[in-house]
Formats: C-alpha cells, sequence, structure tokens
C-alpha cells in the first residue's frame, strides 16, 4: 500500500478540464441542496460534473451518500449509513420537476445492511418520479443487490427505461478493485435484466492494469448477457488511498474500444477519457 501511495502518473492534457461554474451548475446545486438531495458528480468527483450541472443535468444517488462497501476504485464515503429517508422519493421527483429533465439517471450506494438492499425505496423513486413528470424516461444505475433476483425484479417491475449495472472492470481484477462485488455475479444481474426486456447497460474502466485483449473479452461477455449499451473511460484516482494510475489510455485506443465495440454489435457505445457511465446517458434511450 505504502508503494501505492508513492505512485503517481502525470495527467496527460487531453485529461485537463475546466472547473464547474456558470448560471445553470449553481441552478442545479441549489435545487440538489436545497432537497437534500445526493448526487454521484460530487460524491464520485466526476469529471464532467461542469459540463452536465451546465447543461441542466444530474445524476441522482439515492440511499444517502454512505455506502457499505469499500471499493479500492472509489470515492463515495464507506461506513455504517444513516436509516433510509422515506421522504426521498417524493423530493428527488420534485427536483426533475423543478429541472425540467427530459431524462433523468438514478444511482445509490450499496445497501448491504438493509434486507433488501434498498430494492423497495429503489422502487418508490421511479413510481414518484413517473407521478410526478410524466413523460420523462428513466435510467437507473443500480447495485447488484447480491444477485437476488426477487429484489431486482421489483424495480424490473416499475420498468424504467434502461437498467445499468456495472462491471467496472475486466474478470482477472475484479478481486481487487471492487470489494464485495463478483464478475459472475454481474453477469447474472445484467442477464436477467436484459431477458425481462428492458435495455441492459454497463460500463468498465480502463487504466488500472487491464490488457486489451481482456476488454475485448469484456465486451464478448457482455453482449452474451444481452446488454447493448457499454461506456468504456479512464479510471481516475480519487485520492492517494486509493487504487493508482497503471496508464493514461489514449483518445486512439479509446476510439478504438469504440469502434470495435460497435462492430461487435453494441447498440451504444461510450469510449473516451472522460466517459463516465451516465454521461450523454439520455442518447441511451434512442
Amino acid at each position: 500500500m505504502a508503494e501505492e501511495r508513492k505512485k503517481h502518473l502525470k495527467k496527460p492534457d487531453w485529461l485537463k478540464i475546466k472547473l464547474p461554474g456558470g448560471k445553470n451548475f449553481a441552478s442545479v446545486k441549489e435545487i440538489v441542496e436545497g432537497k437534500k438531495l445526493h448526487t454521484i458528480c460530487a460524491s464520485g468527483n466526476c469529471p464532467n460534473m461542469g459540463e452536465c450541472w451546465n447543461a441542466g443535468t444530474a445524476t441522482f444517488m439515492i440511499l444517502g451518500d454512505i455506502c457499505t462497501r469499500s471499493c479500492r476504485f472509489c470515492a463515495t464515503k464507506t461506513g455504517r449509513p444513516l436509516p433510509v429517508d422515506n421522504g426521498e422519493p417524493v423530493r428527488l421527483a420534485e427536483s426533475i420537476r423543478l429541472m425540467k429533465l427530459r431524462h433523468c439517471v438514478i444511482t445509490s450506494v450499496d445497501r448491504d445492511d438493509l434486507p433488501d438492499g434498498g430494492a423497495e425505496h429503489w422502487a418508490e423513486c421511479i413510481r414518484q418520479i413517473k407521478r410526478l413528470n410524466p413523460g420523462v424516461s428513466i435510467e437507473v444505475l443500480i447495485p447488484d443487490f447480491n444477485g437476488n433476483t426477487a429484489h431486482l425484479n421489483l424495480i424490473i417491475h416499475e420498468k424504467p427505461e434502461i437498467i445499468s449495472h456495472n462491471l467496472e472492470t475486466v474478470r482477472r481484477l475484479t478481486p481487487q478493485i471492487r470489494s464485495a462485488a463478483r464478475y459472475e455475479r454481474s453477469l447474472s444481474v445484467l442477464k436477467h435484466i436484459a431477458s425481462s426486456g428492458l435495455k441492459a447497460k454497463s460500463g468498465i474502466m480502463v487504466g488500472i492494469g487491464e490488457t486489451e485483449s481482456e476488454v475485448f473479452e469484456t465486451m464478448n461477455d457482455l453482449l452474451a448477457a444481452g446488454v447493448s449499451v457499454m461506456t468504456i473511460g479512464q479510471y481516475l484516482r480519487p485520492t492517494l488511498d486509493h487504487l493508482p494510475v497503471e496508464e493514461y489510455i489514449t483518445p486512439e485506443i479509446f476510439e478504438k474500444y469504440r469502434i470495435a465495440g460497435i462492430e461487435k454489435g453494441f447498440r451504444h457505445m461510450e469510449s473516451r477519457p472522460l466517459v463516465r457511465s451516465s454521461y450523454h446517458a439520455e442518447k441511451h434511450v434512442e
């Protein structure tokens, strides 16, 4: 761990981003804070926060901002979460209405402390969004719920337009990067989603020691599970206590991955250095 803390690669020019700001950014920030909501944009140190918030969009994070898992890539806080906020679904739906969104993205921390992993709360959030925002399309980026299909079905039953669950990395690196999730279990979750008839989506990070052949293998695994939308982005180290970056992947390699994904059969493929799972998510509904 001491060696990992020392390891530091200089960021290339293509990863430089503008600091967030602007009128729309301030408006989104005011709504989110006023409704006492969380966003993965802020909790996850997303590099696209300025761009997305200025466009009037945000990825909301439900069930608090404390995760029961401690994945080595993630900036979200780990510990004992607070009790579930039963008023959150309505406040979330009201915020989406205030932002006048046409497409919204919802994610959450892992809540392994709850009997259903938070699945019923997820379902209620979707119901309230639809009630107050008729016509708004919904993407949910969900945990694995430990592979429990009954809990997954609570969300599937509400029929969001897209259900996403990220593999995060290739098969070989999963044990050292994800604290509790399993590669095959995530694939089974995605297969269950796709078999329901809803659009399944997943994403991975690169630059953490994977090979190109492993990325292509992951594409094949996702396609075999029925996934139709995939995202690939550069891993960026949140703090020195997190997993170090092994390599900054060039834009040319990202484009190579994008083209390969389309040729293999993905309906939508986002692959660029600053891509995150919800980046340009509204396009994935089409």
